[in-house]
């Protein structure tokens, strides 16, 4: 090997060349053959593992390995002969240049740790792919352990490249390290707090991916698409995306509607507001009126016979309506109501149903629907809650009530 790194040099000063420009010429020829043979291998190695590749990747089942050659793993790896090849060569052609040597040998060092990162790098994103493309990994934020592996992977490459640089030893750069340990807090706080939350929400299973959240702090309501170490990314219902800092999912409050989804029923709460001067009591002409609305007819028929008995067999003067037992027309359009949404397809019936009459306020009496439909559907469920109110402010008028309407006063009311 000793006669092969000085062969030119030996020709050079054959040829009556000065023992300095013999060296550089020397130097110069030998590096040229280095660098074009280190091309040569890189381009066989690459073509040798990328045919071997393709051809294990055809004849299994699994997509794993298609996965690991659309993210140039095989690529990648091919480089580490050729790198190794001007490791172990390099020292031959500087063998005059003892300086220049340390300097190539060191940065061949450092590209050889970089390499390794981006195989590992390459290697972690297959996997992340391919666990995507199972059931059981889809909603899980691989993404965000990935990245926590990466960063303590950087950590080390970092510490390896200055100890390489600096010509200390790992350790004792290591052990360094922690008097500044300090500054590489405050230097990483969003990372650290982003682990420590992408931790929590996992352990906690606060957040999956294609989750839909509403985070009125940061304007965010729509699907989760993203959980990584530092942010959550949310594409909102306008397309639009909000991004999140993931230790804000610990820190903040925000709603998670998965819990309704997985229900199988999203929940229908709104009300009408009755003009309390509408409500009264139902004479029998009233009442025979109501017994033409369908849905009540029968319920009528038995109401009105059972109050009638109690009230016979109780001598009550029925001369003024208020005495005894009686019957309200806002009592029976609260029966109606209960009767259509327990006939309504939309309606989830195994799930809380009911009608129900609220405190009574300065405009009136609320009147209030609380159900679910059984469509969670966001553009279904904003067609059947409006179907269902259609029907109940067209109702109201034929049992006598009415809705209160904020207005101006009449003109004559004013005079």
């Amino acid at each position: 090997m000793n006669d092969l790194k000085h062969l030119v040099y030996d020709v050079l000063i054959e040829r009556g060349l000065s023992e300095t420009t013999a060296k550089y010429v020397n130097m110069l020829i030998l590096l040229a053959a280095l660098v074009s043979i280190a091309f040569v291998v890189d381009y066989i190695t690459k073509r040798i593992l990328w045919k071997f590749s393709s051809g294990v990747a055809k004849r299994t089942k699994s997509n794993f390995d298609d996965i690991l050659i659309a993210n140039k793993l095989p690529r990648n790896v091919a480089h580490i002969i050729p790198l190794m090849f001007l490791i172990e060569f390099v020292p031959q052609v500087f063998s005059d240049f003892v300086y220049t040597e340390n300097i190539i040998e060191k940065t061949l060092k450092v590209i050889a740790i970089l390499l390794t990162l981006r195989i590992i790098k390459c290697f972690f994103y297959s996997l992340r792919d391919y666990l995507k493309t199972l059931p059981r990994y889809k909603d899980k934020p691989i993404y965000s352990y990935i990245q926590v592996v990466m960063i303590f992977l950087w950590l080390l490459a970092i510490f390896s490249i200055f100890a390489i640089v600096t010509g200390i030893s790992f350790l004792q750069f290591f052990a360094g390290i922690g008097t500044a340990s300090a500054i590489i807090i405050l230097v990483f706080k969003d990372t650290i707090l982003g682990f420590v939350a992408s931790i929590q929400v996992t352990v906690n299973d606060m957040v999956r991916i294609g989750d839909w959240i509403t985070f009125e702090n940061y304007g965010a309501d729509g699907d989760v698409t993203e959980i990584t170490l530092a942010t959550v990314k949310v594409q909102n219902w306008d397309k639009t995306i909000t991004t999140i800092p993931t230790y804000a999912l610990i820190s903040d409050s925000f709603k998670n509607w998965r819990g309704m989804i997985a229900s199988g029923g999203r929940r229908i709460k709104r009300s009408v507001i009755i003009k309390t001067s509408t409500i009264k009591f139902l004479t029998d002409n009233d009442i025979e009126r109501f017994k033409k609305i369908a849905l009540i007819s029968q319920y009528l028929e038995n109401r009105s016979d059972e109050i009638k008995k109690h009230n016979t067999e109780n001598d009550i003067d029925k001369s003024v309506l208020i005495n005894g037992r009686n019957l309200t027309n806002f009592g029976i359009f609260r029966k109606y109501l209960q009767t259509y949404m327990d006939k309504h397809a939309a309606i989830n019936k195994d799930m809380t149903l009911m009608v129900r009459q609220l405190e009574p306020t300065p405009q009136g009496i609320p009147m209030e629907i609380y159900a679910f439909s059984n469509d969670i559907r966001w553009q279904n469920y904003e067609y059947i809650m409006g179907d269902i109110f259609d029907h109940v402010l067209a109702s109201v008028k034929y049992f006598d009530l009415e809705i209160y309407e904020l207005g101006l006063a009449s003109p004559k009311s004013l005079q």
